[in-house]
């Protein structure tokens, strides 16, 4: 199964599509009608959920009215029957390393794929416009039938990130941490057409901040990253910490 963030129309969806059909697959997709880029892991609670087919030029998918996480959602439990030996979300148009995969559309539908126990890929590119993308995808293909999903853990999300340029340029795959540098946010303030002001977000991880070795860090320099996520965020350093601070107890059970 095929999702991502950009949209079903998205070339990166896309030459995942073409790609894997020529391989001999059997693809469905099911991605947001819409981009849906930085939504995170939203669901849709409060509005109907509305399914188109598209079809166009050897192309076939469900389009859905909502976010990633809905799609993978509403493909594993109401339109594909049996469900997927693997998701792939991508190819998307901008990197998601470091703390952008807790912003992500494209890692957040990976990640509803792995909770519900589907080994499950994140694949994105740093460029936001990119324009041929027929060996990104071939790569990925290769890339996955070396990977023995029976040896991952379950509930884990691979996250594989392309940098810049045609991939004759890239220096080779690396599999490292993601950085735990933050980024530097400020809003631009703007005056529309009408005369209105608004604001845009801007934001950049100062290189000075980079861990060597991190995926932001060895993207820069021209690697492709493969970074092993998991989502159990509880602190064992802390929790042991706090217990041994609240000894006694604040509050103890009732006799």
């Amino acid at each position: 199964m095929l999702t991502n963030d950009d949209g079903i129309h998205a070339p990166g969806l896309r030459a995942l599509d073409r790609c894997f059909r020529r391989a001999g697959h059997q693809v469905f997709v099911v991605a947001p009608l819409t981009e849906q880029s930085a939504v995170g892991h939203a669901v849709t609670l409060s509005a109907p959920l509305r399914v188109k087919q598209i079809r166009d030029e050897g192309f076939q998918g469900y389009g859905i009215s909502g976010t990633p996480v809905d799609c993978v959602k509403i493909g594993l439990n109401s339109i594909l029957s049996p469900g997927p030996d693997l998701v792939v979300s991508g190819i998307n148009s901008g990197a998601n390393v470091g703390v952008d995969i807790l912003y992500s559309g494209t890692v957040a539908a990976a990640t509803e794929a792995a909770l519900a126990g589907i080994p499950a890929l994140a694949v994105s590119i740093d460029d936001f416009h990119p324009t041929d993308l027929k060996a990104h995808a071939e790569f990925v293909a290769r890339f996955l039938e070396r990977i023995d999903s029976d040896s991952c853990p379950p509930k884990r999300v691979l996250n594989l990130n392309f940098p810049r340029g045609g991939l004759r340029e890239v220096k080779g795959l690396q599999i490292c941490l993601q950085t735990q540098s933050v980024y530097n946010d400020w809003y631009e303030k703007r005056t529309d057409p009408r005369g209105n002001e608004y604001y845009w977000l801007s934001g950049e991880i100062p290189p000075e901040n980079l861990e060597g070795g991190t995926d932001r860090d060895l993207l820069t320099r021209g690697y492709a990253t493969l970074t092993p996520l998991r989502f159990d965020f509880s602190d064992r350093e802390l929790i042991a910490g706090l217990e041994q601070t609240w000894s006694p107890p604040l509050l103890s059970p009732p006799d």
